[in-house]
This record gives C-alpha cells, structure tokens and sequence, in this order.
C-alpha cells in the first residue's frame, strides 16, 4: 500500500499529470455532450438527411485540415525564441484568418466538384463558414499551449459542447430542418470563438495588434513554403480519416456513410487521452531533445509507451465486449452495421495512440520531413488498399482493414527511424507486435466461447495488475518532470 501511494504522488506531482488529468477530464466532458448531440441528430434524422449532413461536415473538416497549414507544431516550437512576442503571435493569427477564408472557397469547390445534390451543397457552403472561425480557435488553442495555458483552451471547450448539446435538446422540444440546425450550429462555433478571444488568448493578443500586424500573399507563400512539413503533417491525419468518408460517400451506400461516422465518433472518444497527453508530452520531447538529454528522452518515451498500451488494450477489450449494447442504446435501432464496423476499426485502436506518440517524438527530434513522408506513405497506402479490396468487395470491412494496413505500415517503419536513433531495440518492437497479436486472438476466441463480460472483466483485472507491478517498479525514482 505505501509503494502504490508512493506511485501515486510522484505521478500527481508531475506536469505530464497536472496538464493531462485536467485535459482529459474536460475533453471526456465535451465528448460526451458532443456524443449526446451526434446520437440526437441520428434519432431525430432520417438516414439520408443525416448522411447529407455527415457528408457536408466531412467536406468541411477535410478542407480545414488544410486551412491551418499544420502551422501550430511549428508555432510551439518557435514561441519561445522569439524576442517580440506579441508581434510573432499577432502575425501567426492573422494569417490564420486569411488561410481560413481563402480556404473557405476551396471547400464550396470541393462540394461542387464531388458532389451534385442540392442539399449537401447548401449544408456545405453553411457549414464550411465554420473553416474561418475554427482557424482562428485554431491560433489562439496553439497560444495556449505555448504559454502552458492548455486549463483555458479546455474549458472553453467544455461550454461549446454543451451549447451543442442544448440545441440537440430542442429537437425534442422544436423540430427543425437540418439546414436550420446547420445555422444554429454556425452562432454556437461564433460564440465560441467570441469566449477565446476574450478569455483564452491571455494578454499576447489585441485588436491595436492584428490590425498593425501585415499579413501580405508573399507572408503565406513563405510560410508556406518555409514550413510545408507541418503542412503536410498537420493535415494528412484528417485527410487520412475523411477520404475514408468520401470513398464511402461515393461508393458504398447512405447507411454505410452513417455506421462509419458513428464508429468513427466513439473511435474518436478513444482518442481522448492520448491526444491530450501529448501535447505536454510533445512539449517534453522538445526540452530533452534541445537539451539533447538523450536518457531523459528514451526514459519519458518508454514510460508514455507503457501508459498508451494498457490504455489501447483496455479500451479496446471494452468496445468489443459492450459495442452490441451500447450503439442501439445511444443511437436506436437503424444503425447495426455500426458495431461490426466499429469493432473492426477498433484494431487499429490498438496502434494509434503510441504510433501518435512516436510522431511526436520524430517531429521533436526536428526529423518532420521522416514524419512527413511517412504520413503521405501511410495515406498512399490506405488508399491503395481501400481500392483494391473495393474493386473484389464493397463493404465497409474494406475500409476498415485497409486503415488497420496501413498503420501497421506506419507504426513499422517509425520503430525503424526511433531504433537508427538508439531510442528502442528490434527486441522491443518486435515484442510489442507479438503482445498486441496475441491479445487480439484470445480476447475474440474467448468472447465466442466464454461469457464476454466476464472476459473483459478477467482480462482488464490482468492488465491493471501488470500496470500497477510496473508503475511500482518505474517510479522508484522520481518522475520526469
């Protein structure tokens, strides 16, 4: 008892914690306001309207995943050498506005040339209104993060789900077209940015400075140009996913739109945790790798490895066993095919948050330019894979196999770049695939053959109790702060 208490202050008193614990916490909050809101419009929606407006909302997302131009990694690495901060920062959020609105036509662009129905058009032009105000979130939420702020971002956050969440609630009360839901959504995002504006962009930023700062075409073709790394790797991941949805959109059915997004969506719950701890853990890997504190880099990295782990199996071990439950019970009866394939899109789950912790770790090392191309690899190759299978099989089962390859991919040739710079062994890697290997097999032949809560329930006992023997064993010394 007193090393397990011994175990928990050194943890409590890191930053990694202190940083993360609060994150997690508000990003599980507006996740499930944002969940309630997406399980709502599923109910009160007929499939192809809803399936209209996921495909606009994925137009949108995939044209803003262009519209920062990945600037903010390279914003947070830059912040701290500047000596004038206040103009470096109001130059950065003035070429995110106009990024955002030269952006905003690219995505009416897209919608025509993808698309010809009526209603995805007008959803598009609505919803893509928001590329310009999320680009400008976008600045201030990287600000943040620069000045360790990251408490403001969350919160702000935590009140713009719950404003989704009510007018979700008022399907129940006043029934609406999607359009119009389209355009409340719109003055939520709108009052949002108001609130980071105000409250969350600390005193770095004014008004007097914008509109002093210059931002010409030639300041976005050079920052462009300087930094068209970040572009790439700041982009391709929402790329990755919502060309996914696309291909979906154009080749399979409305239905099979809607079982992706929502499988998608819980996917994205998962995410929660890791994405969050790595903005402090990327921040880290940054110090030790300036510092060139190697031991200290290989240390945070390994510890962060083993966290991201039993989380990815424990996650993972729940939405098997609970999926045939969960998703008729949040989102009704129409959407089956949701837990086939969130259970197949879960097995790269298993993958992601150390292949996200990996990333980090070779963009700290200012090694972008490996990252970007693995990033453009792993896209190419998802693709391939997605057109091939499609071309024997149209199903969803396609898709999801294919992003499960193509992480695979990635992960791999990641563990070959971190083992040419010394930060981990062939042995090392190739015990974690066999582990993860392993683990998939038993846990879905013993759900079959045995009681699967009570599968879940034994194998998640196993895991915490491994994690609680390490966690003793690791944090002998003091934690990384």
């Amino acid at each position: 008892m007193k090393k397990i208490k011994l175990v928990y202050s050194q943890v409590a008193k890191s930053e990694l914690f202190r940083n993360s614990a609060w994150g997690i916490f508000s990003n599980v909050l507006q996740t499930l306001f944002l969940s309630i809101f997406f399980a709502i419009t599923a109910r009160k929606f007929d499939i192809d309207q809803f399936a209209h407006f996921l495909i606009a909302t994925t137009v949108y997302q995939l044209i803003v995943a262009f519209s920062s131009m990945g600037l903010g990694q390279w914003f947070i690495r830059e912040f701290n050498t500047q000596t004038d901060k206040l103009s470096f920062t109001s130059k950065f959020i003035k070429l995110q506005i106009s990024l955002g609105t030269i952006f905003y036509f690219v995505n009416i662009a897209l919608a025509f040339i993808l698309y010809d129905d009526a209603e995805i058009l007008w959803l598009a032009g609505i919803l893509g209104i928001n590329i310009i105000f999320d680009n400008l979130i976008y600045a201030i939420k990287h600000l943040n993060i620069a000045e360790g702020r990251q408490r403001t971002t969350f919160s702000i956050l935590i009140i713009d789900g719950f404003l989704k969440l009510l007018v979700g609630c008022t399907l129940f009360i006043y029934p609406m077209s999607i359009f119009t839901l389209s355009v409340v959504l719109l003055f939520v995002r709108f009052f949002t940015l108001n609130l980071f504006i105000k409250l969350g962009s600390s005193n770095t930023i004014n008004v007097a400075s914008l509109l002093r700062s210059k931002v010409s075409f030639d300041d976005i073709k050079h920052q462009i140009l300087l930094n068209w790394r970040f572009v790439v790797i700041g982009s391709i991941s929402i790329i990755f996913w919502r060309s996914a949805n696309i291909i979906i959109s154009k080749v399979l059915t409305q239905q099979d739109v809607a079982d992706y997004e929502i499988a998608f969506r819980i996917f994205s719950i998962g995410l929660i945790l890791p994405t969050i701890a790595s903005a402090t853990v990327f921040a880290k890997f940054i110090k030790f790798a300036q510092a060139n504190e190697q031991e200290n880099l290989k240390d945070l990295y390994n510890k962060v490895f083993l966290v991201y782990n039993i989380f990815s199996f424990l996650f993972y071990a729940f939405i098997f066993s609970f999926s045939h439950t969960l998703i008729p019970l949040a989102f009704g009866g129409k959407f089956d095919g949701a837990i086939t394939c969130v259970k197949q899109m879960f097995l790269a789950f298993l993958l992601f948050p150390t292949l996200l912790l990996q990333a980090n770790l070779i963009v700290a090392m200012k090694a972008e330019k490996i990252d970007m191309w693995l990033n453009i690899l792993s896209l190419i190759l998802m693709l391939v894979f997605c057109f091939t299978g499609l071309y024997f099989e149209k199903s969803l089962t396609v898709i999801n196999y294919a992003i499960l390859l193509s992480f695979g991919a990635f992960h791999i040739f990641q563990n070959i770049f971190l083992m040419k710079k010394g930060i981990t062994t062939i042995a090392k890697s190739l015990v974690f695939y066999l582990i993860v290997s392993v683990f998939v097999i038993l846990y879905s032949i013993l759900s079959v053959k045995l009681n699967e809560y009570l599968v879940f329930a034994g194998f998640s006992t196993i895991i915490l109790a491994f994690a609680i023997y390490k966690f003793m064993n690791i944090y002998k010394k003091p934690v990384i702060d």
